[in-house]
Parts: C-alpha cells; structure tokens; sequence
C-alpha cells in the first residue's frame, strides 16, 4: 500500500455502508474515475451484489473473501464505533471515518484500537481524499476535472468546502494537484496537519503544498515547526481572521481560548518558519507562483 493519507490507483477501497443513499452516491462517483472498490459492508444485504460489488456482513468477512487496503465510512454517527473497530481489527491499514457527531468516549475507543492494530485513521470529519486522476475516497469530488486534475500540488485541509476552492482555483490556473488530504474538523482526530505534511513532503510526486487550516486548536503551530526545515515550499490559508474573540466557530475543532489557537497565533507562527500565509484563498496562486519560481532551498 502507498503511504497513507495518500491514495494510489492500487489500493482496494471497501465502503462501509455502501448501500445507503449516500454510499451509493459517492461509490458510483469514485468507481467511475477508477477507484479500486472491492465490494461494501451492510449485515443486512449481506451475499447481495450491489453496483456490481459483493456486500458482505462485516468488514472481517470482507478481509477474508477478497481484501482491502482502506475501509471508508457512510455510517451514522452511534454505529461508527462498531464499523471502525471492525474495519481496524480486520486489518485495514487505513480508515477514512466521514462521520461527524460521534460521542467522545466512542472515538477514544477507536483511537485507541487504531493504536493496538496500527491502522492509520483519517477523521472523524473528514470529507475524504483525492489524488487526481487516480482514486478518491469519500465525499470529496474527486470526479470532478473542473475542480481536481493530476499535478504536483499537495492540499492539505480541515474543511471541505474550503479545500474544494482551493483546488478549483488552483485548476483554473493551470496547477494540479498530486493529493488532497481532508483531515477532518473535530477536536479529536487520526491524522494531523502536521502528519499530512509530512506524509506530502515525503511524497515524490508533490513539488509543493498549500496548507489550509482553522482557528482553534494547535495544529497548524505543531505543522509550522516542522515547515521550517522543509525544502519544498509551502503557502497556507487560515479560515477565521474575522471571527469574533472567545466565539466558537464552524467545526468543532474551531475553538480558541485566550490567544491559543487564535488567528495572530497561527499566522504568526506560520510566517516565523518561512510559510506564505494568503489573507484570501485567492492570494494562495500567487503566493504558490512566487515561491515555485524561487530556488529550492530550506523555507525559512
């Protein structure tokens, strides 16, 4: 398997909860740009064949009958937990969880059976990954050329929404992107900021990445410090420089308490390791053109 959080065309995709209309929807989506999807999970319709896929009754069934690299979740928010722990104790080297509203105590448990089967989690919250051209899994849409093309652009985003626009607008100027990585809006989740980057600097095919993030939370001051002795170059856009003090905003991640996690915070953080901060995502292109016409040498 490639390195996760990063997707490759070879890596066989199990979709929990395939038969649900939005599992459905997004497995049609990612088998028509050639995702690798094996079959799907739901203990009801198990032995049936839907979208020309076997379901099966769990994902350990599943491991046995055909295998699977990545497991990634259309499950409502109190039946997440099981799904996870079936999918890690299979064997899944990696989980994308889209779910959002899972109870805390829940997520720990699959944290902490992630840990014991060494299973790379990305979410919960997440809204997927995407590696143009090749796979996608999740709620992303990666099927769309309008938005996402192949190139050498790492994203790497907490929303979304936000990293959809960031891709369409690197697209539009001509800049494709090696992968997207969602790594989701809660406060608790499997793959950082920090392990997104490190996993897209490692990455040959990624030539320089644009880091999108939120207030709240340090994860984003944990990603600067390791930015700082990158030679790829890296630009970022955070969501929230207008946002009220001590006023909780979009994701659950989102929370500022004093100046931790606060924009200035962040921002300044970023620009001491020698990371271009866009005060809009539009500035992020150009920000991207300056530093990619500059010599390679180390960020900061």
């Amino acid at each position: 398997m490639s390195r996760f959080p990063i997707l490759r065309r070879a890596d066989r995709i199990l979709v929990q909860g395939i038969t649900g209309t939005q599992g459905s929807f997004w497995t049609q989506k990612m088998l028509g740009i050639g995702s690798n999807v094996v079959g799907g999970v739901n203990p009801r319709r198990a032995g049936e064949t839907h979208l020309n896929l076997p379901v099966f009754d769990t994902a350990k069934t599943a491991m046995r009958e055909t295998g699977f690299d990545v497991a990634v979740m259309f499950i409502p928010p109190m039946l997440a937990k099981t799904a996870a722990i079936d999918a890690i104790e299979s064997g899944a080297k990696g989980l994308v969880i889209l779910t959002e509203h899972i109870p805390s105590h829940d997520v720990l448990e699959i944290f902490a059976a992630s840990r014991a089967h060494n299973t790379r989690i990305v979410g919960p919250n997440t809204a997927g990954l995407v590696t143009p051209g090749e796979t996608f899994a999740g709620i992303m849409p990666g099927h769309n050329t309008n938005i996402f093309k192949p190139g050498h652009i790492g994203v790497i985003s907490r929303s979304g929404s936000l990293g959809t626009l960031i891709c369409l607008n690197l697209t539009r100027a001509g800049h494709g992107q090696s992968s997207f990585v969602g790594i989701g809006g809660d406060p608790m989740i499997g793959t950082t900021s920090l392990d997104a980057l490190r996993a897209l600097d490692e990455d040959e095919r990624t030539e320089a990445i644009v880091l999108v993030g939120e207030i709240g939370g340090a994860m984003e001051e944990a990603a600067a410090e390791y930015a700082a002795g990158m030679k790829k170059p890296v630009v970022s856009f955070i969501a929230g420089r207008a946002a009220p003090p001590d006023k909780r905003m979009g994701h659950a991640g989102a929370i500022v308490s004093g100046n931790a996690g606060s924009y200035p915070a962040k921002q300044a953080a970023l620009e001491r390791a020698g990371v271009a901060v866009a005060d809009t995502p539009h500035e992020i292109v150009d920000l991207l053109r300056v530093r990619l016409a500059q010599p390679a040498c180390n960020s900061s």
